[in-house]
Order: C-alpha cells, then structure tokens, then sequence
C-alpha cells in the first residue's frame, strides 16, 4: 500500500476503496519495520498522523476535496518546525524546546489534508557529513547500506528511495535537495527562490536558502511543490506564486529547446566517467522524445561556486557563531570557513551573484530548459569519512542557489549498483516547464521506475 503514487492512492480514497487512516497505517508499519535499518526518521508521530488521517477522511465523506495532497502521508526534514516537537537539526546543540507552531510549509500541506508522519533525519544545522557525534546514527543510502545518502536533505532522500513514504520536505542551501536525490535515486526539486516559504524553516544562509520536495516521481514532486508554495509575509523573500508545476504534465516536449552545459563538467578530474556516459545517453533520450539539443557555455563554474561559497560561509557564522563551542567537528570545520571573511567581501560576493544571475537569465532566455550534471560521482562509502572529517564531494549544484532558479534532480542511471542523476535548470517560476520535461524523460526510460530491496532490522 506505500507503495501507491499519490494519483493512485487520491483515486482510491476518492471512489471510497482507501481510506487515508488505512494508508498512514500500512506507512506507519513499514517505518516500524524497516527504519532501524535506514535511520532516515528521526521522530515518528503516529498520532497526529491518524487525527489528520481521520479528518482526510471525514473531508471525504463530507463531499470536501482540498487537492491532490489529501489524506497523502508526507515527512518533514528535522530543520523545519513541527509543532510539539523540537527542531533537533541533526544536533545536540539545538534547544530541546518543542516548536510552538508548524513551519509556514507544513501548514500548507496540512491545509491541502495532506498526513505528517514525523521528522526525518538532517545533517547538523544543513551543514556538512555524515556525522557521527550528533543525536541520532546518519542514514543509509537504501540502495548500498555501506554508502552515504548524501546532504543535508540526507534523511528525506533516503525515506523516498527505501519506500517509507512517497514524499517529504528538504531544503537546499548549495545542493541539500539535489545532492542526496541524485546519491537515493530519487526526484528533488528546488524550485525559484522565494516561491515556498521558509517561516519556521531555521537558516543555514538567507540568501541561498530554498525549501522544497523530494518525491519518487516528478508527477508527485510537482504535486507535492504545487501544496508547499505561495506567498507569505512572514518571509521576506517570499514573492507571489507561479503557475501550478503540474500544470503541464503529461504534455509532449517535442520542439522545446534544451541546451546541454556538457563542458560544465565533462573535465573535471573528479568526474566519474561512467556519469558522463549516462548523462550523454539522457540528453539523447531528450533528443528522440523531440527536444532540440544545443550544446552551451554556462558563465565559469568555479567563479559561481566561489561567490556562493563566501556568501554561505559568511551568513552561516553570522548566524551560529554564538554556539560554536556545541557542535560536532565536521560542522565546526565548515563553519570556522567563515572567520577569514569580512562585509566588504559579503559585498563583493553579492555584487557578482548578481552579475551571474543576469548572465544566467540571458542565456535561459533562450531555451526552455539548460541541462547539466548533479553530482560528478554516486555516492562515496560511510568510509571515505573516517575520524569525521568533512570530505567534499564534486557537485554541480550551489550555482543556482546563488542565482535563484529553479533546478529538478533526478535519476539516470547506475554504476556500481549506486544511482546517477541530472539537473534540469529553468528561468525563475518556470517549474511547470521542468517538470514537464522531467516528466516526458522519466516516462520514456526505467530509470525512476527502479527501487532498491527492502531493508529490516538495525544497524
């Protein structure tokens, strides 16, 4: 029964052969069984999930339809406020407080009749890892229980890939959805900045800093993003909502304009030749769905990295600085970047992410979609981070942090038995496009359609 797409599942409540309290439960039993050896939920909240389950159910009986999101079970990244629980952040240095209210984004999702089913696992405070000095063992990546999920979206990735549940909330301040959908093999979505709220969401760099879905198809992240997103006053880079992401849907991609940033990645020492081979496949898969195909030159990706780099490491010790003495290393390590940093180069840094933003509009403005590399290599092993030390791994994702616009993740293939992914790139509010191409792509191969075995018992 977890198993249902959220179409499937809302078609069955609607006609009466589901209810949304017998879906929380078959999800709530599957937790039960097969999270001690995922780690991704770091707090389960069986009853709220069954009174929201009740009303989803009473709203139908009612003749009430609040949308696609009804009676869906949904889980929420330990970053993000759930009230009477306390926003851990993947950290012992987090207040043991329980939140008072709910983050704007899980009131939204609650007024669509969707059903929270707990918190899941992030990396400390959306900073760096695995770690393994914080509160809680960092997940497992579903696919190979020796390797990481990738982060800091870390446990939200790995709940959609093992199957505990089709949809939860990550955020991405340098790749935190798209990083660990690519290591799952799953779809994230990080749509323009400003369109989902961050009330109640704790920062890592305001600047950068999105909330959005990671779901086991794009149909359901462009669902699950249509009931996360809208205005709100309470953030103040909240700007007024697109169209719906569904909108387009199902709808062919023959004739678009898709450029290809090949060159973005395709030398760098860290690639591993074997995403190159599926991201050249995936592009011809484009081709033969109808998509014109061009290849481009996005501006210097080490110059993007570099002004994002010094925005992110000088808003987040700002921000953290007076609790340094209580985390764990491999966050402090990330932190302690900052302290060479000054306002003027804050200054600087802003001044060519706008430069950048203006460039990379330029160039979107002429293709419905740009399309480049994710992650250079799947995921590393749990071993590659011995002693907890912080380790990078080659992304090609903080760019459009820094520029605001929208990027979908998802799958392409395998090496070694680990997932690959891709980023579809669009001008600001134009998520109906990318999931309109995702959509097309996904539907034309295997590649979502594949999970990974069952896991039970701990680790």
């Amino acid at each position: 029964m977890p198993d249902r797409s959220i179409a499937e599942a809302g078609a069955q409540m609607r006609a009466g052969r589901l209810t949304a309290r017998a879906l929380a439960e078959a999800h709530l039993d599957r937790i039960a069984a097969e999270n001690p050896a995922i780690r991704a939920f770091v707090a389960v909240t069986p009853d709220r999930a069954l009174a929201c389950a009740a009303q989803a159910d009473a709203d139908f009986a009612a003749g009430i339809d609040r949308g696609p999101m009804q009676g869906i079970p949904f889980a929420i990244k330990d970053l993000v406020d759930m009230a009477g629980l306390p926003t851990t952040c993947g950290s012992r240095a987090a207040p043991a407080t329980p939140a008072a209210t709910d983050a704007a984004v899980v009131e939204r999702l609650l007024a669509a009749g969707a059903v929270p089913l707990g918190k899941v696992a992030t990396y400390e405070y959306a900073l760096v890892g695995p770690s393994f000095d914080g509160p809680h063992p960092p997940p497992v990546n579903p696919w190979n229980p020796d390797h990481i999920t990738g982060g800091s979206s870390s446990g939200s990735a790995a709940a959609v890939a093992a199957g505990l549940v089709r949809v939860a909330v990550g955020t991405d301040t340098g790749g935190s959805i798209r990083s660990p959908a690519c290591y799952c093999g799953v779809v994230g979505l990080k749509p323009t900045h400003g369109l989902v709220s961050r009330h109640g969401i704790f920062p890592l760099s305001p600047d950068l800093d999105h909330a959005g879905p990671l779901a086991a198809s794009v149909a359901e992240a462009a669902l699950m993003l249509d009931a996360m997103a809208g205005f709100d006053a309470r953030d103040p880079a909240s700007r007024a909502c697109a169209g719906p992401a569904a909108a387009e849907l199902g709808q062919p991609i023959a004739g678009m304009h898709v450029g290809y940033a090949r060159d973005w990645f395709a030398t760098d020492p860290a690639l591993n030749p074997a995403v190159l081979v599926a991201m050249d496949d995936a592009v011809s898969a484009l081709s033969l769905l109808g998509a014109r195909i061009s290849l481009i030159a996005l501006p210097d990706y080490a110059v993007m990295e570099a002004a994002g780099a010094i925005i992110l490491h000088h808003r987040a010790l700002t921000i953290h600085r007076h609790r340094l003495h209580a985390y764990g290393r491999q966050a402090l390590q990330s932190l302690l970047a900052g302290l060479g940093l000054t306002g003027a180069d804050l200054a600087d840094a802003r001044t060519a992410a706008r430069h950048l933003r203006d460039e990379t509009d330029a160039i979107l403005s002429r293709f419905d979609a740009v399309v480049t590399a994710n992650v250079l290599a799947p995921a590393p092993p749990f071993a590659a981070f011995a002693g907890n030390k912080a380790v990078w791994t080659a992304m090609r994702t903080l760019p459009f942090n820094l520029t605001g616009h929208p990027a979908l993740a998802l799958p392409i293939g395998f090496a070694g038995g680990l997932p690959m992914g891709m980023q579809l790139i669009g001008r600001a509010f134009s998520e109906a496009r990318l999931c309109r191409i995702g959509h097309a792509f996904e539907a034309a191969t295997d590649h979502a359609a594949q999970r990974p075995p069952r896991q039970t018992g701990g680790r």
